[in-house]
């Protein structure tokens, strides 16, 4: 009795361990100390570091490496424990003019996707829609009929 009990509780625990994962980004705290300002390029850059996770659109010519871990409980949502950012800014001559670093003390966690598509409209409710239904009015055809003739099957 007490094998089946331990088997449970062991199948319990391991249940509620957490998961920690890394995403995007992997720090290289060699390669980002030998970037210098002035003398490297876009291109020494993406040699040392890799393509960057996303790119300024507006505002100038930055690239942005960004790191975030996170720790997720069985079924519950994940909670970013870390993020870090490092954005390299260039100038016209895509040489680098600045290097900063940013992390969860410097702003908010921003939601890159909600997994929801918002819709416009209004949504009824299922007694809106009982009464909306107006009785003995098909929604559709008819079994056997085909589109655009009469229940007869023949033009109308």
């Amino acid at each position: 009795m007490r094998v089946p009990v331990a088997v449970l509780s062991a199948f319990l625990l391991f249940g509620c361990t957490p998961v920690v994962n890394q995403r995007g980004y992997l720090p290289d705290p060699i390669g980002e100390a030998a970037i210098k300002s002035g003398t490297d390029t876009k291109t020494t850059v993406q040699d040392r570091l890799g393509d960057p996770s996303t790119q300024a659109t507006f505002g100038g010519d930055v690239w942005y490496y960004i790191s975030s871990v996170e720790r997720q409980i069985s079924f519950f949502d994940p909670r970013v424990e870390n993020r870090s950012i490092m954005a390299v800014r260039f100038d016209k001559d895509s040489k680098v003019v600045d290097i900063h670093h940013y992390g969860l003390k410097d702003g908010h966690v921003v939601a890159f996707e909600t997994r929801e598509t918002p819709a416009k409209g209004r949504e009824l409710t299922f007694l809106q829609q009982l009464f909306n239904a107006t009785p003995g009015v098909p929604l559709g055809n008819l079994p056997g009929q085909q589109p655009g003739r009469g229940p007869t099957g023949g033009y109308p």
